[in-house]
């Protein structure tokens, strides 16, 4: 192992890849999941409700919402090229754009103008249990964490492993796949650094977030606040973080530890959620007052998937059928393309992961954890200051030498990629990565900020990218036939809806009590 423990892709499980054959020339599957808010003509968060013509929130398979009424989240299917995947999106970017009337889709990960934190509209998703229970759950994370926090968007890139794949490695078993995946997603936490540093997007706020004294950001031209070598604040203490969640350390050695950890959080009852209060006057204010009042409350870059079966619990399920995919959460959306990531992006992203695999992985600890903490931190604040350092458990290096060891280290496995595929966009995606590491100026964070330099605030230089996309996309709106197919979609998820309410048969308290039975 090099000195600065970021070793080489372990040599005969490269190799074992290299001498087989690959016969359909499918390696690996992605999706994405992307959130995106909604903004009336001045650049506000839309207080209308989500678009009839979009369909069903609850029902529909690709167009749904996030934490609010306007935050979008588009879902594209699993794909076995990046350019697949990445047409899907814009597809369903198309048709959305077009459903839209005089709103427009905000392009950045942190928000637009926010109005007052009590008119930030609540995810609502009918009468059904399902449907009242993810918004009860939503209005749990409003009381525990501020509706503020939760209108941050960002991308989470879906990606697993063809088990053909697994198989050149010797992995032939389920419980042997969930072991893999498992050691994947303890290297991506040593090293997922390098993302927030080449595609953290979000180096300023608007004001309407929080005051300079609340967030701990400094002034920079009309109406921003920033840090001035951040990368991504999406991802440090103004994002998706939890100090009540910190009291326990996730394990992520195997399933059973990592399940022990998130059992633990669900069982432990946390005195200011309890606080809150769960029914209180005939109004559900959270699901529980534990530590996370489900699975997905569990704040973290990277997580095990399955997919789910209807009612199904995310732990019963990987338990029953182990990991089928990682879900990769610490990308923001890059303002400055038409759907917030290219295929670049992608393909650079699949390199990087399938490396975390084939990485000797040794297993975590809580002081480990500790000190990717404080990297991570150092990355999102001071990302791109020349000099910083990182500690990967041999003491501090530079960002910039590690950044490119890591880089070499992906090489050869973009190198195989393109010798399946016959071509050679891995091997870019790779190179594509280098200038960064050079020049800082070259990351979308920095983009961003000399925008506000020049002139302009984080509100103009986001809203403009918003009206040129809002342009893009009226050039390539659906065809005739496209928009009948789509408008199909909506009706049928609408009338899924009405028909699992009309089904009902047990009542919201008793439909709870069973759902929150920790697996």
């Amino acid at each position: 192992m090099q000195e600065n423990r970021i070793p080489e892709p372990a040599g005969g499980a490269l190799a074992a890849l290299q001498k087989s054959r690959f016969d359909n020339g499918r390696l690996l599957y992605r999706g994405i999941e992307k959130e995106s808010l909604r903004i009336d003509s001045s650049g506000m968060l839309a207080q209308t409700p989500h678009p009839l013509a979009l369909g069903s929130a609850l029902m529909h398979p690709q167009i749904t919402t996030d934490f609010c009424e306007t935050q979008l989240e588009l879902i594209t299917g699993v794909h076995p090229t990046a350019e697949n995947c990445l047409a899907e999106l814009t597809d369903i970017h198309r048709f959305v754009w077009s459903s839209l009337g005089d709103e427009l889709i905000w392009p950045a990960s942190m928000p637009c103008k926010l109005p007052p934190p009590d008119q930030i509209p609540i995810g609502q998703y009918g009468t059904s249990n399902k449907g009242m229970t993810k918004t009860v759950y939503r209005r749990g994370l409003a009381n525990r964490y501020g509706p503020v926090m939760q209108t941050i968007s960002g991308i989470h890139y879906n990606f697993s492993v063809d088990n053909a794949v697994f198989a050149a490695l010797g992995i032939t078993t389920a419980a042997a796949r969930t072991d893999a995946y498992f050691s994947l997603i303890r290297n991506f936490r040593r090293y997922s650094w390098l993302l927030i540093y080449l595609f953290g997007a979000s180096p300023a706020i608007c004001r309407s977030f929080g005051s300079a004294q609340q967030t701990g950001l400094e002034p920079i031209g009309e109406g921003s606040l920033h840090l001035p070598w951040a990368t991504s604040l999406r991802m440090g203490p103004l994002g998706y973080t939890s100090d009540a969640q910190r009291q326990i350390h996730v394990s992520f050695n195997n399933l059973e530890a990592y399940a022990a950890s998130i059992r633990q959080a669900l069982s432990t009852r946390h005195p200011p959620y309890s606080k809150i209060g769960t029914l209180v006057d005939g109004e559900y204010r959270q699901l529980t007052d534990t530590l996370i009042q489900i699975e997905n409350e569990f704040y973290g870059t990277i997580r095990p998937k399955r997919p789910l079966k209807p009612a199904e619990r995310p732990l019963t399920a990987l338990f029953d059928r182990g990991v089928g995919y990682i879900e990769v959460r610490c990308m923001d959306l890059n303002p400055f393309l038409p759907v917030g990531i290219n295929t670049t992006v992608m393909r650079f992203l699949d390199v990087f992961l399938l490396y975390c695999l084939l990485a000797p992985s040794p297993e975590d600890s809580p002081t480990e954890s500790a000190r990717l903490h404080a990297n991570q931190v150092a990355v999102v604040q001071r990302g791109r200051e020349p000099g910083l350092t990182l500690d990967l458990g041999n003491g501090p290096e530079p960002l910039a030498k590690l950044a490119v060891v890591l880089l070499d280290a992906c090489k050869p496995i973009a190198s195989w990629l393109d010798s399946v595929s016959e071509g050679e966009a891995y091997a870019a995606s790779v190179s594509a990565q280098r200038p960064c590491i050079a020049n800082p100026d070259l990351t979308p964070s920095a983009k961003v900020l000399k925008k506000i330099r020049d002139g302009q605030s984080f509100f103009e230089v986001v809203m403009a990218e918003a009206q040129d996309q809002r342009d893009w996309f009226k050039t390539r709106a659906p065809t005739t036939n496209e928009s009948l197919e789509w408008s199909a979609r909506a009706r049928q998820s609408l009338a899924d809806q009405q028909n699992l309410e009309a089904s009902e048969n047990i009542d919201f308290a008793t439909h709870l009590a069973t759902y929150l039975r920790v697996p």
